[in-house]
């Protein structure tokens, strides 16, 4: 899924409120961590997911694993919080076009 920069642009302000609903800690990504992920993801289209105590290229090696096993959007990486978009069934969000 790909957005275009309005699209992002307006789902960071939609974000900036939010707090993170899932955290990584040592145990790292593993499948209960991405299903949990994916439960949120499903029930609010829009998350925060907290990567902590990742270096830059581990760090954006689980954000790429995230993305591929969620089949969500990356819609921004701010230190250790990404934050994740995917439409539900009956989008609540609407995206600018």
């Amino acid at each position: 899924m790909s957005l275009t920069t309005k699209q992002k642009q307006y789902l960071k302000g939609l974000a900036h409120n939010l707090k993170p609903v899932v955290m990584l800690g040592a145990g790292g990504l593993t499948e209960g961590v991405v299903a949990e992920i994916d439960h949120a993801i499903a029930h609010h289209e829009l998350i925060k997911v907290k990567i902590a105590g990742a270096e830059r290229e581990t760090k954006q090696l689980i954000i790429d694993a995230i993305v591929r096993e969620t089949d969500a959007a990356a819609v921004q990486l701010i230190g250790h919080i990404l934050v994740l978009y995917r439409p539900a069934k009956e989008p609540a969000i609407r995206l600018p076009k």
